[in-house]
């Protein structure tokens, strides 16, 4: 079976059959996309919640802001219907803790609350998530079900 890496501030899509995999979750959020009646799947691993806030925001799959609309019009490229996708996203992750209240420091809960936005603004639904605590994750998305296998170092691994 075709399994497709997605590295860190990057995304991809296939059609079944086949796995997309990223790996090292922490705050950064991964984002799978999956249309219920293509059997087409599209996989985002975002950094950041914004373009907007970063000067050097060429990469536009680093940003949830940016990276969603990209990753809708690869699965759409591949024969997507917009109107079949849906959500489930994993990780942000607090994975350091700091004394000082500081919302910017908050980078994994700033992550999820820009993907649910972006999707919410999208009229994606989201039917799964995985997300916060102090742990690392890698998420396989299956082509073929939409299943998102989350793996963690010690708590477990689960089928969202």
């Amino acid at each position: 079976m075709k399994v497709k890496k997605i590295g860190m501030a990057d995304l991809g899509a296939l059609k079944a059959p086949g796995i997309l995999t990223t790996l090292g979750l922490g705050s950064c959020v991964g984002i799978a996309l999956y249309d219920t009646v293509n059997q087409i799947a599209g996989l985002a691993h975002i950094m950041l919640p914004s373009s907007k806030e970063i000067r050097n925001n060429k990469n536009k799959a680093k940003f949830a802001d940016t990276a969603i609309d990209i990753l809708v019009d690869e699965m759409i490229k591949l024969g997507a219907k917009k109107n079949n996708i849906r959500a489930k996203i994993a990780g942000g992750s607090q994975m350091f803790s700091f004394n000082i209240k500081n919302d910017i420091l908050k980078i994994g809960e700033r992550n999820v609350e820009a993907t649910k936005k972006k999707l919410r603004d999208l009229n994606i639904e989201i039917v799964a998530e995985d997300t916060g605590g102090n742990y690392g994750r890698t998420i396989e998305l299956d082509a073929k079900d939409g299943s998102l296998c989350v793996k963690t170092i010690g708590h477990g691994s689960k089928v969202i």
